[in-house]
């Protein structure tokens, strides 16, 4: 398959699915604070670590497609920096610079652990 309609059929999915789940997060939590994006950005690392991890123990023929379509295309789409980005800075722009580093850290660390976690737990079934 075309590897650009990979990347857009993928995209427009886990565009998709951010979407929804920051509606749904946003009718659960009213506040300022944008839990949504930081839950997706969160879900999105350990959803990618466990997926890469997969792939590089198991090495499928389909691998190259895969990783068009689920990392870049679907998880691409689903977790979005420019959303966190965007966040932070609203945050700083409201003066609420405690939340703001709260956010970036947290999200950036836990991003990070989760990712880590997932490879970790993919590497331990190897």
């Amino acid at each position: 398959m075309n590897p650009y309609l990979l990347v857009a059929i993928g995209g427009a999915l886990g565009s998709m699915a951010r979407y929804g789940t920051g509606v749904l997060v946003g009718k659960a939590w009213s506040a300022s604070f944008p839990l949504g994006t930081m839950l997706i950005n969160i879900v999105g690392s350990l959803t990618m670590g466990l997926f890469i991890g997969y792939l590089v123990r198991t090495t499928p023929a389909w691998q190259a497609d895969a990783r068009l379509f689920v990392a870049v295309g679907v998880l691409g789409g689903f977790t979005t920096f420019s959303s966190f980005s965007l966040d932070a800075v609203s945050m700083l722009e409201r003066g609420e610079l405690g939340l703001a580093l709260f956010y970036v850290l947290g999200s950036v660390i836990i991003g990070i652990a989760a990712l880590f976690a997932g490879l970790v737990v993919m590497r331990v079934g190897a």
